[in-house]
């Protein structure tokens, strides 16, 4: 069975909370929908998020990775063969993750649908939920307080506070959430490269002197320091959470030897898709490097991947897949749903995307 078509959808739908961030204030979620199709009909999704500032991927460059390289390279191939077509795409282009990752996701839907299994099932995993954080945007401390309230009373028990907009006043902030919430809350924080080193130094050194009982601080500083990064690891006790500063293997590796994180967050639009995801996971639990599987602001499709691959593989934190749950709408039919702060996986093929609704996209090819 072969690969009849790859089509590509322009997606765009509101949050219902501002996202805003140390790099970033969004409303939207702007992504890329890929459609690969076999010649029965069937249709696997992936997705690539346009996030300039973490990943520089755009809509217009993804879709032209897609329709120039990636698409005919594998029409007409041989549908099941998902290692040989995964690796192709690897290998047909430098950079565009996000793009190499929508097509290899979509390969592996397709690839599940075939076989009348979930995607969990494919990746060699049963469970159905995974545990997800919520993220509480950044702000000043008062409204993170009532916020932070807020999603406590939703039900999630792990927030995840970002700051770097103001590090003056971020321990202030972090004081303000925990007594918000009490101490049977977990709280994360992720600076977004907003700190100096020695501002997080100083900073995450107050939260340990406050006893604010961090869980772990997310990418402090810039993601090319690597010796900053190091040097902030190396001075305080809470872990730190490599983010931004890890794409693909090479950049864990430098982490690795450099000494430079306890943990990785693994984004399937920074490591170009299932396949290199996996082998993050793996290269960090061999290293004994703690492990995250997170997301950009994505649609059902994106988050539904990777909370396939949280399920199958396992982490050792609480999974970052919140994406999903900030928007106000979505286009997309089916896939995962949210119950609290559980991502419930479907128990249909692949992903469990029905359809697109074509009334709310622009379609593209």
């Amino acid at each position: 069975m072969t690969i009849a078509a790859v089509r590509t959808h322009r997606l765009s739908a509101p949050l219902h909370t501002p996202f805003v961030t140390a790099l970033r204030r969004t409303t939207t979620v702007e992504t890329l929908v890929v459609e690969v199709t076999d010649d029965d009909g069937r249709s696997g999704f992936g997705e690539a998020p346009q996030v300039w500032q973490v990943t520089g991927a755009s809509i217009a460059g993804a879709r032209a990775c897609v329709h120039e390289v990636l698409g005919p390279l594998v029409a007409g191939r041989d549908a099941d063969d998902l290692n040989a077509r995964c690796a192709e795409v690897r290998r047909a282009v430098a950079g565009n993750e996000a793009a190499k990752a929508a097509l290899d996701v979509a390969l592996h839907d397709l690839a599940a649908r075939r076989l009348g299994v979930p995607l969990v099932r494919l990746l060699g995993g049963t469970a159905r939920q995974v545990q997800t954080d919520v993220t509480l945007a950044a702000g000043d401390a008062v409204e993170l307080a009532a916020t932070a309230k807020q999603r406590h009373a939703d039900g999630f028990t792990v927030l995840k506070l970002k700051v770097g907009t103001d590090p003056a006043g971020d321990l202030e902030r972090v004081r303000a959430v925990r007594s918000a919430v009490g101490p049977g809350v977990r709280v994360r924080l992720d600076a977004n490269q907003g700190w100096t080193p020695r501002e997080a130094v100083r900073i995450i050194r107050g939260i340990e002197d406050a006893g604010l009982d961090v869980e772990l601080v997310e990418q402090p500083v810039a993601h090319w320091d690597l010796d900053g990064l190091a040097w902030v690891s190396d001075r305080v006790d809470v872990p730190i959470l490599a983010d931004e500063s890890v794409f693909g293997p090479r950049d864990l590796i430098e982490v690795i030897r450099r000494r430079a994180a306890d943990m990785v967050n693994v984004k399937l639009a920074k490591a170009g898709g299932l396949h290199p995801a996996r082998t993050l996971l793996d290269l960090a639990a061999a290293h004994g490097v703690g492990t995250v599987v997170g997301s950009m602001m994505e649609s059902q499709i994106g988050v539904g991947a990777a909370a396939s691959l949280a399920a199958a593989c396992g982490t050792s934190a609480v999974a970052d897949l919140d994406a999903a749950w900030w928007l106000a709408w979505s286009p997309v039919r089916g896939g995962i749903r949210y119950d609290g702060a559980t991502v419930v996986l479907p128990d249909t093929p692949g992903l469990g995307v029905t359809s697109i609704d074509e009334a709310k996209v622009q379609r593209h090819g």
